[in-house]
């Protein structure tokens, strides 16, 4: 029997055995399952910078989390090599229970809870909610590194187990999100969304050609200032990676200047990878 994976506005309408387009989730034994659910591709304990979150609990360390699968398919994507994969990229076995201890063990280095990252961690939507749950029941923080591409039913179902939260932006036109196989008007309501539950920053990765003009950060800015112009903008650079190996990175300038428009809207706009 064919059944809609109803988690990101894909729906995908999956046969017996098949695997949706994230390739984290499929159709087994007549239920949408999670493919990923406590299979891990990495673990460290990272600072909290490195999400990036520049002003929540600056200056702490977090236990970084990561699985297998995307619900994009970015051709610049930097960590290709799990997120663009499916089960076979996986190391090891983790349960929520086994990953909380670990948190724990971790606390007295300096760990204030875990981050899910590195994939796109919602496609494994139950394993983050299982995980979630029993970090907060610890009094440890929760922490999200999403592309925000998610429904609004699941999204608001996890945002109460979230303390913050990295919206990844890519860009601000439909056209680049299509490209991505993405759609802009998601991402941008899961950002309000978030806006009124946790603490909130945004990154956006500068790819040259695609969306570094001036007028496409002056409209992204202004709409997330109109959000609240509070929320933290990380104007990134890019490198070659993945399928876009042939493109020069981003030159530096061209973050900088960018990052300025940004300041005309937005108090918080830091730059990385300069």
């Amino acid at each position: 029997m064919k059944l809609t994976c109803e988690l990101c506005f894909h729906h995908c309408q999956l046969d017996e055995g098949q695997t949706g387009f994230c390739r984290a989730r499929g159709n087994r034994n007549g239920k949408i399952v999670s493919l990923n659910y406590g299979k891990l591709t990495a673990l460290a304990l990272d600072p909290i910078e490195k999400k990036p979150l520049r002003r929540f609990h600056s200056g702490s360390l977090i236990l970084s989390v990561g699985s297998f699968g995307c619900n994009l398919h970015c051709p610049f994507c930097q960590n290709a090599g799990i997120a663009a994969v499916g089960p076979e990229a996986y190391t090891q076995d983790c349960s929520p229970g086994q990953l909380v201890q670990e948190s724990l063990r971790l606390r007295e280095q300096g760990n204030i809870g875990i981050a899910y990252t590195y994939n796109e961690p919602l496609v494994g939507y139950e394993y983050v909610r299982d995980c979630a749950e029993l970090v907060h029941q610890t009094g440890m923080l929760n922490v999200l590194v999403t592309n925000g591409t998610i429904e609004e039913g699941p999204w608001k179902a996890l945002l109460p187990l979230l303390d913050a939260v990295n919206i990844d932006l890519k860009g601000f036109t439909s056209d680049w999100y299509r490209r991505l196989g993405g759609d802009l008007a998601t991402v941008k309501r899961s950002i309000d969304l978030a806006a009124q539950h946790c603490h909130i920053e945004v990154t956006t990765l500068i790819v040259p050609g695609e969306n570094d003009s001036e007028d496409e950060m002056r409209a992204l800015s202004a709409w997330l200032a109109s959000v609240s112009p509070e929320i933290p903008l990380h104007v990134s650079r890019f490198f070659p990676q993945h399928q876009m190996q042939d493109r020069p990175p981003t030159p530096v300038q061209t973050v900088y200047r960018l990052a300025e428009v940004a300041r005309e809207r937005l108090r918080y706009v830091y730059t990385g990878n300069c």
